[in-house]
């Protein structure tokens, strides 16, 4: 099962969340609007994504909600 992890930090105001594990060389390509996407610098993978100046409406509560899909159908 693949893991996804998320980081919210209260005090930079980010949101970074991670498809897979970040390597050492990762580099970061900006999408406008303060959102980064996260690649492996070696395979061209995207690995996370992250959000800048992301400040949620409740600030002591973020819900996470996910859906997984397969592209095979399983």
């Amino acid at each position: 099962m693949a893991k996804i992890k998320v980081i919210h930090d209260t005090i930079g105001e980010t949101l970074t969340i991670y498809f897979h594990e970040p390597s050492e060389n990762h580099i970061c390509e900006e999408l406008g609007n303060g959102s980064l996407l996260i690649k492996d610098e070696n395979t061209g993978e995207t690995v996370g994504f992250e959000q800048l100046n992301y400040k949620p409406k409740e600030p002591h509560r973020l819900i996470i909600e996910s859906e997984s899909f397969s592209e095979r159908g399983d």
